[in-house]
């Protein structure tokens, strides 16, 4: 389900892909499931400020995130500016980064111009 969606996703959108297939699914079900599977590191947990998790496969390379503001999904993108060390503050050691997005998706985009 996550790697078809090719995008994150939170609980109730895995919800309500799973119960195309399990219509009696419960949210209760998707979170215990999530768990499992994070505690597996078969899925990441994807944490955006002001947002609840989101989660997508945790084999995915290097990338972030574009946050529709609109409609509320959130899109990976390729691309990376780079190691971004050189913005910390002198001494610093940056081990890692994380850059997130944040304006209209395509599709919303294209609905405010009609």
């Amino acid at each position: 389900m996550f790697k078809t969606a090719k995008r994150p996703l939170g609980p109730q959108e895995v919800l309500d892909r799973g119960r195309k297939a399990v219509p009696n699914m419960s949210l209760a079900t998707v979170y215990r499931n999530l768990a499992m599977l994070l505690d597996d590191g078969l899925i990441a947990r994807v944490e955006l400020p002001g947002q609840p998790p989101l989660y997508e496969p945790a084999d995915l390379d290097h990338h972030h995130h574009f946050h529709c503001e609109v409609c509320g999904k959130t899109y990976d993108f390729e691309g990376c500016p780079g190691d971004l060390a050189r913005f910390a503050p002198a001494g610093f050691e940056t081990r890692r980064h994380e850059l997130t997005l944040f304006g209209r998706c395509a599709a919303c985009a294209a609905a405010k111009r009609r």
